[in-house]
C-alpha cells in the first residue's frame, strides 16, 4: 500500500514485537512462521530482530490458498500427512533457546464450504503430531508471540462498505491501535499496560477463589477453580528469566479452571472463527465438565467436530476475565479473528489447559496435571462470552460470594 504512514507504523509494530513481545537480544535466534499475506509485516520483524542482534531469522511461510486447494483437491484419505520436517526443526530451535513468533493474517470464513470433517481431521492431525511443540510453549521454554497483519479479504469483512484500498488501510489503523502502536512511545505504553494487568492477576491470584460464577444474556455458568491455580496477564516468563508477552494485542488475565468441575450453560457473545469457518450464535451446556449440548445458528457441524476431536476438546482449558471497555471492545468493531476478540470480551477456551497456571504444573506428568484438574488436548479454541451485560462473581473456599465483575467491567 502506498502510505508512508503506515510503512512507518508496520515498522514501529515490527519494533514492538521484536523488543517488547520476543526480548530478542544480541545472540537470541528466532523462528518465524508467517503466511504470505503479511509478508510486509514479516519482513520487518525480520529487520528489527536483526537490529537487535539476532543471528539469524529462520523464516517458515504459509499460504492459506494453497490450505484451501488441498481440501478441494487432495486425495480425501490423505489429510493426516503433515510435515514431520517442521516439528523436528522446531524442536531444534527449542534446545537452541530460539525466539518464536507466529503471524497471522487469516479470511473469515475462508473454509466455509470445505468438507467440514475433512478440516477437522487437519485440525486434529495437527494437534496431536505438533503436541512436542505444544509442550514446550506451554512451559514458556523459550519467549513465544503471536501478532497480526492486515490483508484485503479481511478488511473487506470488516469494512464492507469502504473501497478496497480504504477498507485495507482502516484496518490496519485499528491493528495499531489496538496494539498501541499508534501512542507517542509505545514500548513505554505496553510496559505501563504489561504492570496493570499483573497487578490484576496478582489480586485474583491471592483471593484463592474456589469457583467462579458467569451471569449475562443467555449465560448462568459455573467454573470450578482447581487449589493452586495462578492468574497470569499481559506478560510472561520463559525458562531462561526472558520477560516476553505472548499476545500482541492482549487485555486478559487468564487461569486454568477444574476440568470436571464447570456446569450450566454459556452463551457465546461473538462469532467464533473456527479453521476459516464462522461459527454464530451458539451456546453451549456444561456438566461434570463436558459439553453435553450445543446449539449454532451457523457453524454448529464445525463445532460438534472440534469438540469431538479428543476427550479433552469438549472440556474446558482456560478461563480469562477482560473488561468490556478494553480498547478492543471499546473500538465496536467485531475482526473475526480470535487474537483480537479474544481481547474484547471475557472469554473460554475449550481444549488444551496452559500448565503454568498451576503452581508446580510445568512440573508434572500428565497423570499427575490430570488429577490437580488440568486439561489436556490437541486444541486449544478461546470463544468470547463477555459483554456489558456480564457480571462474575468469586465463590471463596468458605463458599462466601464476592463480585469481580459488575455489567463487564471490574467491580474491584
Amino acid at each position: 500500500m502506498p502510505y508512508p504512514e503506515i510503512d512507518e507504523l508496520i515498522k514501529r509494530y515490527a519494533e514492538v514485537i521484536v523488543e517488547v513481545g520476543l526480548q530478542i537480544t544480541p545472540g537470541r535466534r528466532l523462528l518465524l512462521r508467517s503466511p504470505i499475506a503479511a509478508a510486509p509485516l514479516a519482513r520487518a520483524v525480520t529487520r528489527a530482530a536483526y537490529q537487535a542482534g539476532a543471528p539469524y531469522v529462520d523464516l517458515i511461510w504459509s499460504d492459506e490458498q494453497t490450505q484451501l486447494i488441498r481440501l478441494q483437491h487432495a486425495p480425501r484419505d490423505s489429510f493426516e500427512e503433515y510435515p514431520q520436517w517442521y516439528v523436528d526443526s522446531a524442536l531444534q530451535a527449542i534446545d537452541r533457546g530460539d525466539a518464536f513468533l507466529a503471524l497471522v493474517s487469516d479470511t473469515p470464513g475462508l473454509l466455509a464450504d470445505q468438507d467440514q470433517a475433512a478440516v477437522a481431521t487437519i485440525v486434529r492431525t495437527t494437534g496431536r503430531r505438533s503436541e512436542p511443540i505444544s509442550v514446550h510453549i506451554q512451559r514458556n521454554s523459550v519467549p513465544w508471540a503471536v501478532a497480526a497483519a492486515a490483508n484485503p479479504a479481511w478488511a473487506r469483512r470488516l469494512f464492507p462498505n469502504d473501497a478496497p484500498e480504504a477498507a485495507e488501510l482502516n484496518l490496519w489503523r485499528a491493528i495499531f491501535a489496538a496494539c498501541r502502536i499508534d501512542q507517542a512511545d509505545p514500548v513505554s505504553a505496553w510496559r505501563t499496560h504489561i504492570a496493570n494487568l499483573a497487578n490484576r492477576a496478582e489480586y485474583m491470584t491471592q483471593r484463592h477463589y474456589q469457583a467462579l460464577r458467569f451471569r449475562g444474556p443467555g449465560t448462568d455458568l459455573t467454573v470450578g477453580l482447581p487449589k493452586g491455580h495462578c492468574w497470569a496477564g499481559g506478560g510472561s516468563i520463559s525458562s531462561d528469566g526472558t520477560p516476553f508477552v505472548p499476545n500482541l494485542p492482549t487485555e486478559e488475565i487468564f487461569t486454568l479452571p477444574e476440568c470436571r468441575r464447570v456446569e450450566g450453560v454459556v452463551r457465546a457473545s461473538r462469532p467464533l472463527n473456527l479453521n476459516g469457518m464462522l461459527v454464530e450464535d451458539f451456546e453451549l451446556t456444561f456438566e461434570g465438565g463436558s459439553v453435553v449440548q450445543l446449539r449454532a445458528a451457523n457453524g454448529e457441524e464445525a463445532l460438534r467436530r472440534t469438540i469431538a476431536v479428543d476427550e479433552g476438546a469438549a472440556r474446558l482449558g482456560e478461563v480469562a476475565l477482560v473488561a468490556a471497555s478494553s480498547p478492543i471492545g471499546a473500538s465496536g468493531l467485531l475482526f473475526a479473528n480470535t487474537l483480537y476478540d479474544e481481547n474484547a470480551a471475557c472469554h473460554l477456551a475449550l481444549g488444551r489447559a496452559y500448565r503454568f497456571t498451576l503452581e508446580g504444573g510445568a512440573e508434572m506428568d500428565a497423570a499427575t496435571f490430570a488429577a490437580a484438574g488440568g486439561n489436556e488436548s490437541a486444541i486449544h479454541i478461546d470463544f468470547m462470552i463477555g459483554s456489558s451485560a456480564m457480571d462474575i462473581d468469586g465463590i471463596t473456599g468458605e463458599g462466601a460470594v464476592e463480585p469481580v465483575f459488575r455489567s463487564g467491567e471490574w467491580a474491584v
